[in-house]
């Protein structure tokens, strides 16, 4: 049985007049399911269990789709990719365990002020903005515990 994530993903596509196909219903599923971040091709791997026709580009445009309404965030790595993780449908900020690759969404934005502040000094019209604190999780900090200095970063969020 789909998560209430899934459920409220369904109700939100057919609401803005998107047809709720299978395999949107799969993609939407598989992020549900994830307490993680995931790249695309991970998402299509793990949503051919429910629609095993499923292609690599309807992946991208109902990954697109998603985006825009809110529903999912981008994650980015320092090499450049990236993967997607749900939201709550509002803004909001993660958390991202650079051991597990564990996302957290967070709402707590006290952002406004300084943006205002830049945009006043700079003359830049902001119109939103991306925060991801990157660190480790207190399962992967306890595991990691008496050691010192940041470790290598792990290619993640493919499986």
């Amino acid at each position: 049985m789909p998560d209430s994530a899934y459920v409220d993903w369904a109700d939100v596509l057919k609401r803005h007049g998107y047809r709720l196909t299978e395999p949107r219903q799969a993609v939407a599923r598989v992020l549900s399911e994830a307490q993680d971040w995931l790249r695309p091709e991970a998402i299509l791997r793990r949503a051919r269990r429910y629609c095993p026709s499923l292609g690599l580009v309807t992946v991208y445009r109902t990954l697109e789709l998603l985006e825009g309404l809110g529903y999912v965030r981008r994650v980015h790595q320092p090499d450049g990719c990236h993967g997607f993780a749900r939201t709550g449908g509002r803004h909001g900020h993660y958390l991202v365990c650079r051991e597990c690759q564990q996302v957290i969404e967070f709402a707590d934005c006290r952002l406004d002020p300084m943006v205002r502040q830049v945009a006043r000094r700079t003359g830049f019209q902001v119109e939103d903005h991306v925060l991801e604190l990157v660190g480790l999780c207190p399962q992967c900090s306890g595991r990691s515990s008496g050691k010192t200095g940041i470790r290598t970063r792990r290619r993640r969020g493919v499986a």
